[in-house]
């Protein structure tokens, strides 16, 4: 018993450390205005070539993000001009935050059909 309560803890605690926070992540989608584009729940962008982000998976946002602040140069990076510079302004834990927020959002996500 002692082990399941130890094995617990551990989990317990890297996921605190992992992971984003939701309350941060929207105050970080409201201070870099991530509703300019992408819309003001996050589901509606203002150009249907942008994503809609509301209820994507947390770690493809991070990777996306992560993607477009390597830009072209680095591996696995990805080049958008707008995103790029959007994304060189956030801290690594801004980032997750975001994810997490964004993830935890209602969205029109369809995963099957």
């Amino acid at each position: 018993m002692k082990k399941i309560l130890a094995i617990t803890a551990v989990l317990v605690s890297f996921n605190a450390f992992a992971g984003g926070n939701v309350e941060a992540g929207k105050a970080a989608a409201e201070k870099f205005n991530c509703a300019a584009c992408h819309g003001k729940d996050f589901n509606s962008p203002i150009d249907p070539s942008y994503p809609k982000l509301a209820g994507q998976h947390e770690d493809y946002l991070t990777h996306a993000l992560i993607a477009y602040q390597r830009g072209t140069d680095g591996a696995n990076g990805r080049g958008n001009a707008i995103m790029g510079g959007q994304a060189k302004a956030l801290s690594h834990q801004n980032i997750l935050d975001i994810a997490a927020y964004l993830h935890s959002l209602p969205g029109s996500l369809v995963l099957r059909k």
